[in-house]
């Protein structure tokens, strides 16, 4: 017969072994976001099926895998962008989006301008202002997506 609190251990030592998948899986996000990366991909890479995966994810970081590439992608667009050399598509596909679409709207959702006016609005502004600052006062949040502007009507 099997001691009660194996089963409790068990779950505690997945748990544990679950989490620190999690945070590979973010640590590669983190690293190879401008790489295609399908959560298919993210966890045969770490043993565990899609679904589990995206479940986990979820219950960790508060966001799907998908969601969290997304923020990442859209934060060093934003960087380079206020550089200010690189155009609107040379900058979606540095950083691993396929479709400039996408990248333009999702951009929009997380920032609350275009990407063009965004690049318009800083690549002036951040003069004198150190890389790290802006990118901490501008970093894109999951969850407070900007709000577009509504037009007002007369």
């Amino acid at each position: 017969m099997c001691h009660p609190s194996w089963g409790r251990a068990l779950t505690a030592a997945q748990r544990q072994s679950d989490l620190a998948r999690l945070r590979r899986v973010r640590d590669r996000i983190d690293r190879e976001y401008a790489r295609p990366l399908d959560v298919e991909a993210l966890a045969r890479g770490v043993h565990m099926s899609a679904g589990h995966l995206s479940r986990q994810f979820r219950l960790a970081y508060g966001e799907s895998p998908y969601a969290y590439l997304m923020t990442r992608r859209i934060e060093r667009a934003m960087a380079l962008l206020r550089r200010g050399d690189l155009s609107v598509t040379e900058v979606c596909f540095a950083v691993g989006c396929s479709s400039l679409g996408t990248f333009s709207t999702r951009f929009t959702e997380l920032v609350g301008v275009p990407p063009s006016a965004y690049r318009r609005q800083t690549t002036g502004a951040a003069a004198g202002i150190p890389s790290c600052v802006a990118k901490q006062v501008t970093r894109p949040i999951r969850g407070r997506e900007a709000r577009v502007a509504e037009p007002q009507l007369a």
